[in-house]
This record gives structure tokens, C-alpha cells and sequence, in this order.
């Protein structure tokens, strides 16, 4: 009987553990032989050497801070496909078909974006960031333990583009 609950629990936490971040791994290995795609993967490790540094700054401790409660960022991107707009179609399907909550869509004729979250228990664990137009695709998954209000400084100081929307986001619902 013992050893049938433990199966059953390491199958539990296996599924939550693949389950984080399905949408971007799927997309991850459809393009991951295709030239025309460029895939980043940022493990946890990573980010846990930037806890080893020390902050000269309070901004400095802040951004040191929230890398280290993150656990990895994947992100599936291309500046030159012909069919850009109909990925980002097909990719915001796929995030909302797996249950993902919508922070914030910008509709637009040559460029459009969606930031969607997963949710446990008040804490985000994963934020997914669509943009499709032209022949720009990026698909991004940061996940962990995530809070927003940093996450625009995360990504000025790492240079990812496009997350700092979020910053503003986070003031407008105040």
C-alpha cells in the first residue's frame, strides 16, 4: 500500500513539474531543427549564480532579489517568417486552451502581443509572453516564483525586450 502512494505522489509532482511550461516546450521542439527559429533556455542554475553576487545598490539587492526565486526562462523567437501573424494565432490559442489568465493584449495591425500567467495559490509561477506581426515571432516562458512589479526591471537589466510593458502594467492597476 505504501509503495502505491508513493507512485501516486511521484506522479503527481511529475505532472506539475512537466506541465509548467507545455505550451513553450512544445513549440520549443517543433522548431527545434528549423534555422529560421532562434531558442533560448535559461536554467535555474543560471539564475541562482546571480545570488552569489553582491548588490552594491538597493536596486541592485532588489533585481538580485526576484532572479532568485525564478526558475528558468525558454523562449522560441524569429524576426524573418512569412507567417508570423498566423503563428501568433495559433500560439495564443494554444496558451489560453491551457488555461493560462490573461494580464494584457495589444492589438495591432503590423504587431500584437499577449502576457498571460499560471496562478497557484495567489503566486504566479509562469509568465508567457506571445508577439506576432510582419515577420516577428517570439514565444518567452519565465517561471518560478514570479512577482510582477520586478519583472520589467528583470528584463531591463537581462534585455529582454518586451517585458517591460509589465512594469507599466503594474502601476496602471494601481
Amino acid at each position: 500500500m505504501k509503495k502505491g502512494i508513493f507512485f501516486i505522489v511521484l506522479a503527481f509532482l511529475s505532472a506539475g513539474v512537466f506541465a509548467q511550461g507545455e505550451v513553450i516546450t512544445s513549440y520549443f521542439n517543433k522548431y527545434a531543427d528549423n534555422d529560421a527559429f532562434t531558442k533560448v533556455s535559461v536554467s535555474s542554475k543560471m539564475f541562482s549564480m546571480f545570488t552569489e553576487m553582491e548588490a552594491g545598490t538597493e536596486a541592485e539587492q532588489e533585481f538580485l532579489e526576484a532572479v532568485s526565486k525564478l526558475k528558468g526562462l525558454k523562449m522560441v523567437m524569429a524576426d524573418s517568417i512569412a507567417d508570423a501573424k498566423a503563428l501568433y494565432k495559433k500560439a495564443t490559442a494554444d496558451v489560453n486552451k491551457a488555461g493560462y489568465a490573461e494580464l494584457m493584449t495589444v492589438a495591432d495591425p503590423d504587431q500584437s502581443m499577449l502576457f498571460s500567467i499560471k496562478e497557484n495559490n495567489g503566486i504566479i509561477e509562469e509568465l508567457v509572453m506571445v508577439v506576432g506581426g510582419g515577420n516577428k515571432f517570439v514565444l518567452l516562458s519565465l517561471y518560478g516564483e514570479i512577482d510582477l512589479k520586478n519583472i520589467s526591471r528583470i528584463a531591463r537589466d537581462m534585455k529582454v525586450q518586451g517585458l517591460e510593458d509589465l512594469g507599466r502594467m503594474h502601476h496602471d492597476k494601481k
